[in-house]
């Protein structure tokens, strides 16, 4: 099933808004077919191992990441390919959560195919956390990112933060690029910056996520370098009901895609923001604003995952633009608590990655 997980792999940042799928196909201790899905709207992973197998497949057991799928998308049945093709065995990691393609399991049983589920489920479900995310809610899943020195800064006091990690992180970052539907900036940081925000991987292959940017009054430049640049993804940006319309109207010229958005406490509203995005079909979210937008995004109740950059950098002072902006708590019982703490290591940077803990989890 590992090996099936790391197949479904190979389809980050290409199969959305499906899942990422990988089906290995097992006779006698032997391999005879696998494959994972690699676009939406293409073959699913059962189909390419069952196209590899061909006839050997009679009398065989499929391992896939995910229930097949029972319905006819843009794809026929899964389930009805396998059930075909003489597949007399089918372990699935976990049962598909789309309420409109699960059943696969169920209908293969029905029909004499033996069927086990829950094999490495934690893993399929983190490999998926996009996807299960959008299709239980509604709403993509949420990664605040941030990039800092040890002593919380994200750029001096004249603004400045090239570089605050090495290539190695930063070379992560681009990868969780590729893997996002969307990104999302503040127009500080555009003004700051003037960002490309896209994915530039080693080979080039990046796809780049949907530009979001929050800017209540319009303020942004029609020749910024993003609405500019020759990307396969476009830009998105909410704005408040203040904005001017002769703003509005120039930067559509340009080449944005304009959303009015309401405010709360001054702030866009980041929960209307991400219904309107889930709306879109989106899965997933990269937050990697400023200080004041990493704030409102966890203050709010969007983000379900954290991801903090930190270099081995120190620069000794107050006056540092922080991770984190705006008035805090007054009691550290009511402090952002994380879950499920993971630390990677990028050359001399290292990173922490946490869940956000949500009302229903237990605090110590």
């Amino acid at each position: 099933m590992r090996q099936a997980l790391a197949l479904a792999e190979k389809g980050t940042g290409s199969t959305s808004p499906n899942p990422m799928v990988g089906a290995i196909i097992v006779k006698d201790g032997k391999v005879i077919g696998q494959g994972w899905h690699k676009k939406a709207g293409g073959p699913h992973a059962e189909i390419f191992a069952l196209e590899e197998a061909g006839a050997d497949a009679k009398g065989a057991t499929m391992y896939v990441t995910l229930e097949p799928c029972n319905h006819h998308g843009k794809t026929p049945p899964c389930s009805h390919a396998v059930l075909k093709q003489g597949i007399a065995k089918v372990i699935a990691a976990m049962k598909d959560p789309n309420p409109k393609a699960q059943g696969g399991l169920e209908y293969l049983q029905e029909n004499g195919v033996e069927t086990q589920w829950g094999v490495c489920e934690a893993e399929a479900r983190r490999l998926n956390e996009f996807f299960i995310k959008h299709v239980t809610t509604g709403r993509p899943f949420v990664v605040c990112k941030c990039a800092a020195t040890l002593d919380g800064r994200i750029a001096t006091r004249i603004g400045d933060s090239k570089w605050i990690t090495g290539e190695e992180s930063r070379a992560c970052v681009h990868k969780m690029r590729h893997a996002m539907d969307a990104i999302l900036v503040g127009i500080n940081t555009v003004r700051m910056d003037d960002p490309s925000l896209t994915a530039r991987l080693e080979d080039g292959e990046g796809n780049d996520p949907l530009r979001v940017i929050l800017d209540s009054r319009l303020s942004m430049d029609p020749n910024a370098k993003m609405l500019r640049q020759d990307s396969d993804s476009g830009t998105l940006i909410f704005c408040g009901p203040q904005a001017p319309e002769a703003k509005r109207e120039a930067l559509v010229k340009a080449g944005a895609e304009i959303v009015e958005a309401p405010e709360m406490s001054g702030f866009l509203n980041l929960d209307f923001i991400c219904r309107h995005l889930g709306e879109k079909g989106l899965n997933s979210l990269l937050i990697e604003g400023g200080g004041h937008v990493h704030s409102s995004a966890l203050k709010s109740g969007v983000v379900d995952k954290v991801c903090l950059f930190y270099a081995p950098k120190i620069l000794c002072g107050d006056d540092g633009v922080p991770m984190f902006a705006g008035p805090g708590p007054d009691f550290m019982a009511d402090s952002i608590a994380l879950k499920d703490i993971t630390l990677h290591r990028f050359g001399n940077d290292f990173m922490v990655e946490g869940y956000v803990m949500d009302l229903f989890d237990e605090r110590d």
